[in-house]
């Protein structure tokens, strides 16, 4: 997938006047957010468990490499062949000659941002090989030849009607509205898929160390199909999703479904171990395992760690205020909302996604609602710190924000300063107490009125009640 986090500023201001848009984001911020609220007042332990859940998502990474050579043990000798891939470029690559190997001629996928991330759709596409997306979601992206905006409920943005429009145009069949009906057109045309196909590519919710198993979590039975179905299964995941045991997955399962959809268990929770045995009836002749790097590694031992916790259940895009204004879209990469805004430049470049971590209020709603505790607002905090440090930001913004240190050092030049600005700013207020504009500062006043300050300092408040 293309990057286009560079022009989160323009794309934002398209989306806020897009009347479809905002009418699907308020369906979303309804059910999943309510959803969640209620599943956790079920929770008698609740934080215990978000503690638990954190504890082993850093035992994970502070031995991550003994974790992953234990998964990688324990999936040959059940039969798996694990691969392992730096880059993007590594991960096609790696698909591709599978499938020349396996005579492919047709994959079909479950539900898979890390092969977003990789753009691996084109890639098979451009060796000749047919791709079709099987999550419902999706799905309909796919024939529309849209990324995803939401990581668990990809077509969000859409509303029922353009989804009729679009089954209409590319099925050839007569339009729909019931969303029943539209389920089982898109079912009928790809059950015979599920049939044909050579290879089923999946990803991975989590990959099991002392198992050699991987995961994945959905609400539809095409996971199943994926991953059982078709002759080779090709199961991609970050290096990040290793758990050691069984028992640590039913902990992270305890969050997981309610945070990402509402629910207190997602209808499938599939877990494959190795290939199909001679007794057995479904399953995959051969099982490949890609471990994905993809930038993952040099998070490890710094500041933003703490983001590789993350479990992908969007709790925090669906309780941000700005992602629930402009979309998933606007962010312009696979990861949107508040962890996109930490992922996206973790991952393809500060430079390439300035606008990011300052596309938040700082309200912490992303913090309180995640489940592993990612302090997200801080790690923004850091990004920010880092594009300052490294002189990313326009001049002018340094200047300003320098010549405000220099001033807050020295605190009588810092009070006269605060003295004058309050009493120009009351002025400025006029007879309605409102300033409508700031010079050098219309941000803040381009689309809202700001209250006068009554003239005076806290210290001469303070002053004056002493």
């Amino acid at each position: 997938m293309q990057v286009a986090s560079m022009h989160f500023k323009s794309r934002a201001r398209e989306k806020l006047v897009n009347r479809n848009l905002q009418n699907a984001l308020n369906k979303l911020q309804g059910n999943f957010v309510r959803g969640r609220a209620q599943r956790v007042a079920e929770m008698d332990n609740f934080e215990a468990i978000r503690d638990a859940a954190s504890a082993i998502r850093d035992r994970v990474l502070d031995r991550l490499d003994v974790y992953l050579e234990e998964f990688e043990r324990n999936a040959t000798a059940r039969g798996a062949e694990v691969h392992w891939a730096e880059t993007h470029e590594d991960v096609n690559r790696i698909v591709c000659e599978l499938a020349r190997r396996h005579g492919v001629r047709k994959a079909v996928k479950s539900k898979s941002m890390v092969t977003e991330e990789c753009a691996l759709n084109d890639a098979l596409e451009a060796a000749g090989i047919e791709v079709l997306e099987t999550d419902l979601g999706e799905y309909i992206l796919q024939l529309a030849k849209e990324p995803p905006s939401h990581i668990v409920a990809p077509v969000v943005h859409k509303t029922r009607d353009e989804v009729s429009d679009l089954f209409e145009e590319k099925h050839g069949t007569p339009r729909k509205t019931d969303i029943a009906e539209l389920t089982r057109e898109a079912r009928e045309r790809l059950r015979g898929h599920f049939i044909s196909a050579d290879m089923g590519i999946s990803g991975a919710n989590f990959a099991i160390a002392e198992t050699g198993s991987t995961l994945i979590v959905t609400n539809e039975g095409n996971g199943r199909m994926v991953t059982t179905l078709p002759r080779v299964h090709v199961a991609i995941t970050g290096i990040e999703k290793i758990l050691p045991t069984l028992e640590d997955v039913a902990t992270l399962m305890r969050l997981l479904p309610s945070h990402g959809t509402g629910q207190s268990i997602s209808n499938y929770i599939s877990v494959t171990t190795g290939v199909k045995g001679e007794r057995e009836h479904d399953g995959p002749e051969h099982f490949h395992v890609i471990l994905f790097d993809g930038g993952r590694t040099s998070l490890v031992g710094t500041e933003l760690q703490p983001m590789l916790r993350c479990i992908r259940c969007g709790a925090c895009m669906n309780h941000c205020p700005v992602y629930q204004s402009v979309g998933g879209h606007a962010y312009g990469w696979v990861y949107p909302g508040p962890m996109g805004s930490v992922l996206t430049p973790a991952y393809v470049g500060l430079e390439k996604a300035l606008d990011l971590p300052n596309a938040a209020t700082m309200c912490n709603q992303c913090g309180v609602v995640c489940p592993v505790k990612i302090p997200l607002p801080d790690l923004m905090r850091k990004l920010r710190e880092q594009q300052f440090a490294r002189k990313l930001k326009p001049w002018t913004e340094r200047a300003a924000f320098g010549a405000w240190c220099w001033t807050a050092q020295r605190p009588a030049i810092y009070a006269a300063a605060a003295a004058i600005g309050a009493r120009l700013l009351a002025l400025m207020g006029g007879r309605d107490r409102l300033i409508h504009s700031i010079p050098l500062a219309g941000g803040w006043t381009a689309s809202r009125d700001m209250p006068a300050p009554q003239g005076v300092t806290f210290r001469e408040l303070y002053r004056r009640q002493r």
